[in-house]
């Protein structure tokens, strides 16, 4: 009997091993693809959202049921070597480019704990499923916010002074003009900006007034900043600075109202934590 126990605790021990290294694998595949298609962003949000979801799986591995069938195995592997075989010959497959991370997470979790085992992971298929999404999304070029920006950029420039007009996405200055496209209309830094706000709600307890108010804050102040940006673009083509328009527009300037969006965001959920900590602690001392 001891030592059947024993051979159990050993190969329950390979599994998750294995399933270790097919991960480890997983997330050095969608990690390098990012980095060759020098998507800095989605290289830091993939890794911000596998490493939550390391965190959640370690921290109720001990509860997790590790029982999976032979069906549901290899419907696992399949779409894992679909994935491999997918990152070596870049197949142009869609759908299955876009969900590749949420594919790998599912034929994990299949592979690990079967059909009936899922239920353990919705936390984090769903924390995966939308990170697929935030890429997804954006290609569909339903989502075009573009006259709402162009408005708001608008009326920011004649609120600081600027002699500016509108016509239609075109804003204008005695000196030149820009019109603000799908591309830079903010929905890829409202997207951005969610995705860390769907990774505070996962990792944090709020109440329901917070839930709410996390994703909204984080959207509207993503199309604040980057109505900003579109700003300063417009009074860099009115003075004719085209290095200067090209730097903020299509270089690295681009990445640094991301990170001024990200570290406004950040601010504002570590004032919520301390919020929510005083609240407690006065709640505990009365």
């Amino acid at each position: 009997m001891e030592h059947t126990k024993n051979q159990l605790s050993v190969l329950i021990r390979n599994s998750e091993f294995l399933l270790m290294g097919i991960g480890a694998s997983l997330t050095a595949i969608h990690l390098s693809l990012y980095w060759r298609y020098k998507d800095s962003v989605s290289f830091v949000l993939c890794f911000l959202f596998l490493a939550t979801i390391y965190s959640q799986i370690k921290e109720k591995r001990c509860s997790l049921k590790l029982e999976s069938g032979f069906i549901s195995s290899l419907l696992g592997l399949l779409m894992i070597v679909l994935i491999y075989i997918n990152s070596i010959y870049q197949l142009n497959l869609g759908i299955l480019l876009s969900f590749s991370p949420f594919i790998a997470a599912f034929a994990l979790a299949l592979i690990a704990s079967g059909f009936k085992g899922l239920k353990q992971y919705r936390i984090e298929l769903l924390t995966i499923l939308f990170f697929s999404l935030r890429t997804w999304i954006p290609s569909i070029n339903k989502i075009d916010i573009s006259p709402i920006t162009a408005k708001f950029s608008a009326m920011l420039l004649w609120y600081t002074g600027f002699n500016v007009s509108r016509s239609g996405l075109t804003i204008s200055l005695p000196t030149g003009s820009v019109e603000v496209y799908h591309g830079c209309s903010g929905i890829v830094l409202i997207l951005d900006t969610l995705s860390l706000g769907i990774l505070f709600l996962f990792m944090f307890d709020l109440n329901l007034k917070q839930k709410i108010l996390v994703p909204s804050v984080a959207a509207i102040l993503a199309f604040i900043i980057n109505s900003i940006r579109v700003c300063l673009m417009a009074v860099l083509v009115a003075q004719g600075d085209q290095q200067a328009f090209k730097y903020w527009h299509e270089g690295d300037g681009s990445l640094v109202f991301s990170m001024i969006t990200a570290f406004i965001f950040c601010c504002f959920c570590w004032y919520l934590l301390s919020y929510n900590q005083r609240k407690n602690q006065k709640i505990m001392d009365s």
